[in-house]
């Protein structure tokens, strides 16, 4: 199964364009199912179906899903958190407190990672698209696995510890049963270990390029592009393949109105920009519509804008743009930029606190900085391999 996982800043479009993916790759044949992990779910409006928590079908070989929080809670994490709270309970922790200690902290977020788990494992879809949250929360959401650890670990040592306790709580969940059979007392420290196994196994999915692409959606505004340059080098810091930019509502050449010349003219910088700030990345593009988007028929005019006869199921690159690798245990890490065949007199390197200039002659790459590397200082850059190679090391004080 393939999964492509759209995002981006909020409003450029990200709902729309996993549409008309999916629709597109439902008539080339390919079962085809998108889910929407967005709260503010917009999905059905795209589609112009109601849609809800669980797959809906909405055409041949087309399946849609808006991922419901509590829904997902319920299913994955319900008769767990059921335990820990009569845990907690017991301890002489308010019920109401209790039900709060048990939502670990990211997990609300991670029940929606456990459905692309279970579509990937039941193989019943060939394609998985994925209208994620805008840049920020898919950010969080793509890291929790290393975070919500952290936490869960702290409270298994815990509850633990503290066995007297633990015995008569499990009388009260005798005999009860998880969906899949399991009895919860005797087994409920094993299912948050298997929960967090699956994360962690969701996390290798997304980061297989051979099974999974991230695609960015920009529109052709400058403070877009930033943002999206900041979520493109933190995908790169948690090893997300990005293989495509999707730059949408661009005012086509038809409008010739001279009230927008000027959006027109400041688009094509920004479009300009668009391949200054990703390098390689292959840049799809689609105008803004004369009419709101929505519906089948119109979604098919956005897929043949975008993709014109393309399978948007394959990888659309697979080079890497740059690279983020931490060097050692202290605050040592190297940014990899491929130069290719670039000389050392073509090259000039600035850098300012939270990007970096690069020019090979004619041509300029723009690369935002991570906050890991912002207070660092730049102590080599060398060529080797075709990669430019730019150490960033913590100097002392004074």
């Amino acid at each position: 199964m393939r999964v492509i996982v759209h995002t981006g800043k909020g409003g450029v479009g990200k709902t729309s364009i996993s549409a008309a993916t999916a629709l597109r790759c439902a008539e080339m044949g390919l079962k085809t199912i998108v889910i929407s992990t967005d709260t503010a779910h917009s999905l059905g409006d795209a589609l112009d179906k109601e849609v809800g928590p669980e797959p809906t079908e909405i055409a041949p070989n087309l399946w849609a899903q808006e991922l419901d929080t509590r829904y997902s809670m319920e299913r994955y994490w319900g008769k767990i958190q059921e335990y820990l709270g009569a845990f907690f309970n017991r301890e002489g922790i308010a019920k109401v407190n209790a039900s709060e200690v048990t939502i670990i902290p990211g997990l609300e977020e991670g029940a929606q990672l456990l459905w692309i788990n279970e579509y990937f494992q039941q193989g019943e879809y060939d394609v998985l698209i994925v209208d994620a949250a805008p840049t920020a929360e898919t950010i969080r959401l793509l890291s929790l696995p290393d975070v919500t650890r952290w936490w869960v670990e702290r409270l298994m040592r815990i509850a633990r510890g503290l066995d007297s306790v633990i015995r008569p709580v499990k009388k009260l969940f005798s005999g009860k049963k998880n969906e899949s059979g399991i009895d919860i007392a005797e087994n409920a420290w094993d299912q948050v270990q298997l929960l967090f196994d699956t994360l962690d196994g969701v996390r290798e999915l997304l980061t297989n390029p051979e099974h999974s692409s991230i695609r960015l959606v920009v529109n052709p505004e400058r403070m877009v592009i930033r943002e999206t340059q900041r979520t493109y080098t933190y995908l790169n810091l948690y090893d997300y393949a990005t293989d495509a930019i999707l730059v949408n509502r661009i005012f086509p050449d038809e409008v010739k109105d001279p009230y927008f010349k000027i959006w027109k003219e400041r688009q094509a910088k920004n479009i300009e920009f668009v391949s200054e700030a990703f390098g390689a990345l292959p840049v799809y593009k689609a105008p803004l519509f004369g009419e709101e988007m929505g519906g089948l028929e119109m979604l098919r005019r956005l897929a043949d804008e975008l993709f014109g006869d393309q399978n948007p199921s394959e990888r659309l690159f697979d080079g890497v743009v740059h690279k983020v690798e931490k060097l050692d245990d202290e605050d040592n890490w190297v940014l990899r930029v491929p130069i290719g065949f670039a000389k050392k007199e073509e090259l000039d390197l600035y850098r300012s606190r939270d990007e970096i200039s690069l020019s090979v002659g004619p041509y300029r790459r723009n690369i935002v900085l991570p906050d890991e590397l912002q207070s660092l200082e730049i102590t080599s850059a060398k060529f080797e391999d075709q990669y430019l190679n730019i150490k960033f090391e913590k100097q002392g004080e004074g």
